[in-house]
């Protein structure tokens, strides 16, 4: 019998100890005004490979490509690898002050990447000594090895995107990287 009591004693001060220190916690108090509220993430923003607050570092800049709306699109590498590719990574951001629409021609106009969604897979380099084009590479499938998923920029959001392309010679040092509905721009490539 005693024990009973002493657990039912026990059970009374967990709870009261738990109701007091969420008491002097401040779970009642309502956040701040000078630190920012927690949101929920769309689904978008989080496949949109977005880097963390504070973790920014300094990135070259290898060109800056205006797109329509406001959109921007910032190539911070270009990088070949011993597989034979050239993969280039930059940052896609709308820069205007309203919500933007990633335009449907960025997949280009081929019936096997367009059946795979919104993506980069549009975006061209383009070799005028050697005089070839390369376009973005595909899986097996047919999905083009770039960032997808792509369909709307809130005003002032960015997303980390990456394009892979066949590896121009060694000997090729300079491309023209195109994406449809943006300025084209010239690469220097190591």
């Amino acid at each position: 019998m005693n024990v009973r009591y002493a657990r039912r004693g026990l059970t009374s001060l967990v709870v009261a100890s738990v109701a007091l220190l969420a008491v002097g916690c401040g779970a009642d108090e309502k956040p701040k005004a000078d630190k920012p509220a927690a949101t929920a993430t769309s689904p978008q923003t989080s496949q949109s490979s977005k880097e963390q607050p504070g973790a920014e570092q300094p990135v070259e800049e290898l060109a800056v490509l205006k797109g329509q709306k406001g959109l921007e699109l910032t190539l911070t590498s270009a990088e070949r690898d011993l597989g034979g590719f050239l993969t280039i990574k930059g940052q896609l951001k709308n820069t205007s002050d309203s919500s933007s629409i990633i335009p449907a021609q960025a997949s280009g106009d081929e019936t096997e990447v367009v059946k795979h969604g919104n993506s980069l897979g549009g975006a061209t380099l383009v070799d005028s000594v050697g005089k070839k084009r390369y376009y973005v590479l595909r899986d097996t499938d047919g999905r083009p090895l770039t960032t997808s998923a792509l369909s709307i920029l809130s005003a002032g959001e960015a997303a980390a995107v990456f394009l892979q392309f066949p590896a121009p010679p060694t000997s090729t040092t300079e491309v023209s990287f195109q994406l449809p509905t943006f300025e084209p721009a010239t690469l220097k490539l190591s």
